[in-house]
């Protein structure tokens, strides 16, 4: 089954970007994704099956939006990692 969300914006939106309808409907699809992903809301794999890319395209995707793979693992996790090993 799948879903469907209707968003209203205003071409100048797309326009600003300076994308064309269907271009910014993709910018959206996959800027929200990475974005709940970044919160750890949704996985690395769930994301990228809903893009239809792999995983490895999806971590590699990331980049582009500035966001780490490791998700919310911060620097105390990493900390407690290493103390664990």
């Amino acid at each position: 089954m799948k879903g469907f969300i209707n968003i209203e914006y205003p071409e100048s939106l797309a326009n600003t970007l300076r994308l064309s309808g269907k271009d910014f409907e993709s910018e959206m699809k996959t800027s929200s994704l990475v974005k709940l992903f970044e919160l750890g809301k949704v996985s690395s794999g769930v994301a990228a099956k809903v893009l239809g890319l792999s995983r490895i395209e999806f971590l590699e995707l990331l980049a582009n939006y500035k966001v780490t793979v490791l998700g919310q693992y911060d620097l105390d996790d990493l900390h407690e990692d290493i103390a664990n090993a």
